[in-house]
């Protein structure tokens, strides 16, 4: 059953803020407390008086230069003092996520968390399912002979990254 405070929180937010970091997939701690409707300050403070609860495969920080690569992403950056952060994100893995409705006490955060690990699941299933798919098309392409390898070309194009990709400006050589 979906309570009203899970309504708000859609999968499609929690899937866009899960990133790949150190081959982990991650959400950074400002991107949970916004979903959590706290501080980000309250979040890590809750963490941290709870630091054993989160182990290194729970949650990392980020190094300085990973957090400026993070940033430099950012289509968008905000000006003035006092716009950024001063200490690198942490980032938290899945059982991490986890463990933050423990210390942070609030139905929201119990409610966040259900629709959180809901997005992680559904991730690993499209991941696994994607996965599968590429098995049986090489399986497939070892079976018949290069008649079919246009076709099998054009699928493995489509199983690529879809248009929200960049692509090079300029004349391709």
């Amino acid at each position: 059953m979906t309570t009203p405070s899970t309504a708000l929180v859609s999968a499609d937010l929690v899937a866009h803020a899960i990133l790949l970091i150190r081959g982990h997939r991650v959400m950074l701690d400002d991107k949970l407390a916004e979903l959590y409707e706290v501080e980000t300050r309250e979040l890590v403070q809750a963490v941290k008086r709870n630091a054993d609860r989160f182990p290194a495969d729970f949650m990392f920080q980020l190094t300085p230069e990973e957090a400026r690569a993070l940033r430099s992403q950012s289509v968008i950056l905000k000006t003035g003092r006092g716009q950024h952060r001063k200490y690198p994100p942490y980032a938290f893995t899945e059982q991490g996520v986890a463990m933050l409705s423990g210390v942070l006490h609030s139905r929201r955060a119990v409610d966040v968390n259900i629709a959180i690990m809901r997005a992680f699941v559904q991730l690993r299933s499209m991941l696994g399912a994607n996965a599968e798919l590429a098995a049986k098309l090489a399986r497939l392409e070892k079976k018949y002979d290069a008649q079919f390898k246009v076709v099998f070309d054009a699928i493995r194009q489509l199983m690529g990254p879809g248009p929200g990709t960049k692509r090079r400006i300029g004349f391709a050589p």
